[in-house]
């Protein structure tokens, strides 16, 4: 592993990122806002990592899965409660307020779809 910048992942970072700050902005409910938007995350956190530094696609997207997934089981111990965050709408955003196993399923897609996508990629490209 090592830092190298990556300009077409940083590219998909930057499309993704902009894609969740307006499903963020303008979808306060539903499929898009609470499922969708957690099958991104995942794929944005990947190519933010992949843009930066040069790593092996498995070990980085499973690696981003255990995070997603830790992330989300803390909710189940109310997290932003034991940090005093529960009224910080960003935390709230960041972080999440409450756990949903439809959310884990949704990471898992994006991880697999990203995991596809590499060695379709590495195959064929």
């Amino acid at each position: 592993m090592f830092i190298k910048l990556n300009k077409t992942y940083l590219t998909i970072t930057i499309l993704l990122f902009i894609t969740e700050i307006l499903i963020a902005i303008f979808l306060k409910s539903g499929f898009i806002r609470h499922t969708f938007g957690d099958y991104l995350v995942v794929i944005l956190i990947y190519c933010f990592f992949k843009s930066l530094i040069k790593i092996n696609s498995f070990k980085l997207a499973i690696l981003i899965l255990v995070f997603a997934f830790t992330i989300e089981l803390l909710q189940l111990a109310n997290l932003l409660k034991l940090l005093n965050l529960q009224n910080n709408q960003l935390a709230k955003l960041v972080l999440g307020s409450t756990f949903h196993v439809s959310d884990l399923v949704a990471y898992t897609l994006g991880i697999i779809s990203v995991l596809i996508v590499e060695y379709k990629l590495q195959t064929h490209g």
